[in-house]
Formats: structure tokens, sequence, C-alpha cells
């Protein structure tokens, strides 16, 4: 039940991005059963190729607890990680990571590479995937398409 919830906040978040121009990506980072972190896809605001929503979670978890090491947290993240997030997940330490879609294209626990198989950081992470999948998926295909109608000059009613 509580990865259900949490995962809602982070659509949630996935939501607020799409609004934002954003790839619609949203985090919850979780210890304890208290929120920590709650944000989103923020590469176009920040002007950042790293801010993705998992590293951005990472890097507000860490200031707050003031620690790098996120050792019991969870995040909660609506599409499965690219390579770069994965391995900040690793490197943080965080115990559990839940995720909604699964990204075909970058991402890198299941569907392009299995970055956990070769985890050279040691630590142990659960891993739980489909959580909110479909919602997930659909808030992706609605933003690439509008994306891809402005670009083309076709225009959705």
């Amino acid at each position: 039940m509580k990865h259900e919830y949490y995962m809602r906040l982070a659509l949630e978040e996935a939501r607020q991005a799409m609004l934002e121009n954003e790839v619609p990506v949203g985090a919850v980072l979780v210890k304890d059963n208290r929120i920590l972190v709650k944000t989103h896809n923020k590469k176009e605001v920040l002007q950042d190729a790293t801010a993705h929503a998992e590293i951005l979670a990472i890097r507000e978890g860490g200031r707050i607890l003031q620690n790098w090491r996120l050792d019991d947290c969870a995040l909660y993240v609506t599409l499965e990680p690219c390579f770069m997030c994965a391995s900040a997940i690793l490197q943080s330490r965080i115990k559990t990571l839940v995720y909604g879609a699964r990204d075909a294209k970058q991402g890198a626990i299941e569907s392009r590479g299995t970055l956990l198989e070769s985890n050279v950081y040691g630590n142990s992470l659960q891993v739980y995937a489909g959580y909110g999948e479909e919602e997930a998926a659909e808030l992706l295909q609605t933003f690439f398409s509008i994306n891809r109608n402005k670009e083309t000059g076709l225009h959705c009613l």
C-alpha cells in the first residue's frame, strides 16, 4: 500500500513537470515513512543536463539529512532510471527503488542495461518495478506526442 501512495505523489510531480514543459518524470524520496523530497525533472528550467528528478531528489535528500549516504531511504520515480541516475542511486546507498514505466531507450535497470547486476559499489538495493506504470507511460506518450506536433507544425485540439 505504501508503494502506491508514494508513487501517486511522484506522479503528481510528473504532471507538474509536464506543465512546466519538462519531460514528465517525478520522484519522491522517503525515509522512515517521512517524505524528505518531492521533485521532478528540471533540465529545461535549470539548463542542467543532470537535473533529472532522481538526481535532484538525491541532492536535496543529502542536504536535508546532512549526509550523502541515504541509507534506509526509498526512492519512488515514475520512470526507470537512466545510467546516470542508476549510478547515483547506487552511490548514495539508497535502500529501495520503486519505479513506474520502463524506459526502452535509456533504462539502466532492466530495459537497456542491468547496472544493478554489475554493481561495483557492493551495496544492496531492493527494486520494485511497475508501480503506476500505465499512468506514467501515458504522461510520457502525451508529452512527446505534443512536442512532436509542435516540431512538425501540427497542432492538437
